[in-house]
Formats: structure tokens, C-alpha cells, sequence
């Protein structure tokens, strides 16, 4: 019988029948010594986000959707509230997994996995951020690896996509890293900074590789432990 809760629990045991892989959190595992796991997104996390996201709008503004109004408005404690809310609701309903990147315990990005589909699709797109303060350690991309694992393993989906703007080595790296292909080019694709932008389709499937990302990662040697 699948578990009724409403605090985050370990990824095991039966999968939700509505939302699988809601109000789970991943295995842990270490990247260069620090301890990396996601975890669902909590409402006490407002005050972090909103000041991470604030002190970053040089790094997040020109690849992320444009916002509609200033940003320090756009991350207030106002817009986390709403935001929350309706993260929250998509949740449950099952169309979406927002989680924190949680490093050493303490908030540091996000990863979403967004539109979410079953059935003969299977399917969602996946996207991160992390706070500079931990960029260009490898944490993004372990992260991505935990969401991968569970996208598939937790949640049921055969299939995840990705973009990126033409121009977003960074996150190109860190999607190759977790063996994502390139699969087309989207043009005027997203609402970016103020303008239409093209971007990178990139895709990965359960078939691609016959093991985890995150075993994948360790094989490699980006990854240290992996453990629960």
C-alpha cells in the first residue's frame, strides 16, 4: 500500500499513485567532501531564496524567463509566498517536483521537474539553478544526477528533456556530464531578459545507459559516496 503524508519521507517503498516522487527526498551523496541530497521545497526556505536569488541577478536574469516586473519585487517575500503555493498545488496534483539542493544541510539552488507526463508520453523537462557562492564545483551536476534518478526511478518517466541557451556552456557541460544528446534547436523558443531567445533541445531516455547518473558520475570520479 503506497504511504500517506505530508512530510518528506526517503525515496522507497511504493510509489504515490498520484503524485510518485512527492514529499521524497534523495539518497545523499558527497561531491568534493560536502554532503548534496535534494529535498522538497519547504515554505521556510522564502527567506534564502529570495536573498540567493536577489545577490545573483547578474547570473540568473540573462538565462532565466523574463519576470514582468523589477526583480527584487519578482523575489520578494510576497512573490515567494504565491510562488510556494502554487508549486506546492502542482505538486500534489502531480504535475511538477520542485526541490532545494541541499548542501551540507543548508539551501543552495533549486531543481525542478516540470510537466510532468504519463503514460504513452512519460516524460518532463528538467532545470536547476545554484547560488554562485557553490558554482563550478561539480554540485550542479551531481544535482542534475539526483534528479535524473529520480525522474526515473521515483517517478515512473521514460524520457526527460532539457534547453539551454546557445551560449550557456555551463549548462551544456553539466547536462553532457549526465549523458544527455543533443536532439534539435528551438528557435525564439523562451522569453528571456526581455526577448525571444532560441535554445538547445537536449534529451535522455531510461534506455540510454544501463546505470544511474549519479553511478555514472561516481565511475567517473566527480562523485565520491552515495548512500542514504
Amino acid at each position: 500500500m503506497f504511504r500517506l503524508f505530508h512530510r518528506a519521507q526517503p525515496a522507497l517503498g511504493p510509489r504515490h499513485p498520484h503524485h510518485p516522487g512527492w514529499l521524497e527526498y534523495t539518497p545523499t551523496i558527497t561531491v568534493r567532501n560536502q554532503r548534496l541530497r535534494l529535498r522538497p521545497l519547504e515554505k521556510n526556505d522564502g527567506d534564502l531564496w529570495s536573498e540567493m536569488r536577489i545577490y545573483d541577478q547578474h547570473h540568473l536574469q540573462p538565462v532565466e524567463p523574463t519576470v514582468g516586473t523589477y526583480w527584487e519585487k519578482a523575489h520578494s517575500m510576497q512573490a515567494w509566498r504565491e510562488m510556494y503555493i502554487n508549486l506546492r498545488q502542482s505538486a500534489y496534483a502531480g504535475h511538477l517536483l520542485p526541490f532545494v539542493i541541499e548542501l551540507n544541510g543548508e539551501f543552495a539552488g533549486q531543481l525542478t521537474i516540470g510537466n510532468i507526463q504519463h503514460g504513452t508520453v512519460s516524460d518532463a523537462w528538467i532545470g536547476y539553478w545554484v547560488f554562485s557562492a557553490h558554482t563550478g564545483k561539480g554540485v550542479a551536476t551531481a544535482a542534475c544526477a539526483l534528479g535524473i534518478d529520480h525522474a526515473f526511478a521515483r517517478v515512473g518517466l521514460h524520457r526527460l528533456t532539457a534547453t539551454h541557451l546557445p551560449d550557456n556552456h555551463a549548462s551544456n557541460k553539466v547536462l553532457m556530464a549526465n549523458g544527455f544528446k543533443q536532439e534539435g534547436y528551438l528557435r525564439k523558443n523562451l522569453h528571456i531578459n526581455g526577448q525571444w531567445r532560441d535554445h538547445i533541445l537536449l534529451g535522455l531516455t531510461r534506455d540510454d545507459y544501463p546505470t544511474t547518473a549519479t553511478n555514472r558520475l561516481m565511475a567517473a570520479g566527480k562523485i565520491q559516496k552515495h548512500f542514504r
